[in-house]
């Protein structure tokens, strides 16, 4: 291997890439540390320098993909030629699409998922709470612009309307229906919030 021309892969991204492909491939239960140790050229012992255990692994998958999907409300949030009202629409849109798709093609993903809402029920707590920062940002950008009126505040306002579509946050987890059903289901849950949110003119 030339050194110059091919970065060698970090000891803790060789464990995340080899736990996620036999995690996806056999799920959480039936992965073990010493499997994922000698998928990636460890020794059983070396991996709990990185990782204290399987659910650390499994959190520090979690926190990578949503950190992707941050990137992704982020950039709805900062979009100038969205109103508060299309951004609102969009952010709950996305969130649920990536989230349905992702589990649609990893069905293991879902034991994952509902370990992760047992074993690390504060990690789940915190990412609510940074999805509910950028909703705040699209409410009180609706709030100034008079889209938007309610005299809760800001954060109560958030909390609100996500515990409005929590069913839409991992879909698979509550229900059988398919995309386009929970698409136009989704669609009707925000219509409310919206009629609920409109300044009155």
């Amino acid at each position: 291997m030339n050194a110059m021309t091919e970065k060698a892969v970090e000891p803790r991204d060789a464990i995340l890439n080899a736990a996620a492909e036999r995690i996806l491939h056999y799920g959480y239960n039936k992965t073990t540390m010493s499997e994922i140790a000698s998928d990636c050229g460890m020794s059983a012992g070396n991996i709990y320098r990185f990782f204290p255990s399987k659910i650390d692994i499994a959190e520090a998958m979690t926190r990578k993909f949503s950190a992707e999907t941050q990137q992704f409300y982020s950039a709805i949030v900062r979009d100038a030629n969205r109103t508060p009202t299309q951004k609102l629409l969009e952010f709950f849109t996305v969130r649920m699409e990536r989230t349905f798709r992702l589990f649609e093609k990893n069905p293991k993903l879902m034991e994952l998922a509902e370990i992760m809402g047992r074993e690390r029920p504060d990690y789940l707590a915190e990412e609510r709470a940074q999805e509910r920062l950028q909703l705040e940002k699209i409410l009180e950008e609706g709030r100034k612009a008079g889209e938007f009126a309610f005299d809760e505040n800001l954060t109560m306002m958030a909390d609100f309307v996500q515990c409005a579509v929590m069913k839409f946050r991992f879909p698979q987890l509550w229900t059988t229906e398919q995309l386009d059903a929970l698409k136009a289901e989704l669609q009707g849950v925000l219509s409310l919030l919206l009629t609920g949110l409109s300044a009155r003119r």
